[in-house]
C-alpha cells in the first residue's frame, strides 16, 4: 500500500505542474489542437510517466497513478467551483480582441494571436470585414467567440438548420 500513496503523490505533483506550466507558457486554442500540440502533449506525457509511476510498471501502478490523476482532477474542478478566484488563476479570464471593428492590440498580445489567426477565426464565423465584428473574444477554453449584428442573422439560420439535423443547439 505504501507504494501505491508514493505513486498518488507522484501523480498529483506531475498533474499540479503539468497545469501550472500550461497556464504560465500560455494556452492557444486548445479546443482546436494542431500537429505541433498534439505531439508536445503525448512528449509530455510520456516524459512524465516514469516520474510518477517510478519503477513500477504494473498494471495496478498505472491504474493507480491514473486513478490518482482522475480523483486530482475531481478535486480542482469542485475547488474552481467553490472559488470563483482559483478558476481565474487556474483557467485565466477571458480577453478582448476586437471592439466595434477596432482590433485591441494588447489583447491580441495577451492571447498570443497575430492579425492573421484573428482574421481567419473571424471568417470562420462568415464575417469576412473586421469592421463587422461588435466584439470579438479570445475566451479560456481557447476558441474566439466573435459578435456582430451579421453574424447573429447568420447564426439563427444555422441554429435551425442544425435542430432540424438533431444537434444540440446549446
Amino acid at each position: 500500500m505504501e507504494g501505491f500513496v508514493i505513486i498518488a503523490l507522484k501523480s498529483i505533483a506531475v498533474y499540479v505542474f503539468i497545469v501550472a506550466a500550461i497556464r504560465l507558457f500560455g494556452k492557444k486554442e486548445f479546443a482546436q489542437l494542431s500537429v505541433v500540440d498534439l505531439v508536445f502533449i503525448l512528449l509530455i506525457s510520456n516524459s512524465v510517466q516514469n516520474a510518477m509511476v517510478g519503477t513500477d510498471t504494473s498494471l495496478s501502478g498505472g491504474l493507480f497513478a491514473a486513478f490518482a490523476l482522475f480523483v486530482t482532477n475531481l478535486i480542482f474542478k469542485k475547488l474552481e467551483l467553490a472559488f470563483p478566484g482559483l478558476s481565474k488563476v487556474v483557467e485565466g479570464e477571458p480577453i478582448v480582441l476586437v471592439y466595434q471593428g477596432k482590433i485591441i492590440a494588447n489583447g491580441l498580445s495577451k492571447a498570443s494571436l497575430n492579425v492573421e489567426q484573428l482574421n481567419a477565426a473571424i471568417r470562420e464565423h462568415g464575417i469576412l470585414k473586421l469592421e463587422e465584428v461588435d466584439l470579438a473574444v479570445f475566451e479560456v477554453d481557447g476558441n474566439i467567440s466573435v459578435m456582430s449584428e451579421n453574424y447573429h442573422k447568420i447564426s439563427k439560420r444555422k441554429r435551425k438548420g442544425h435542430k432540424v439535423l438533431g444537434g444540440n443547439t446549446a
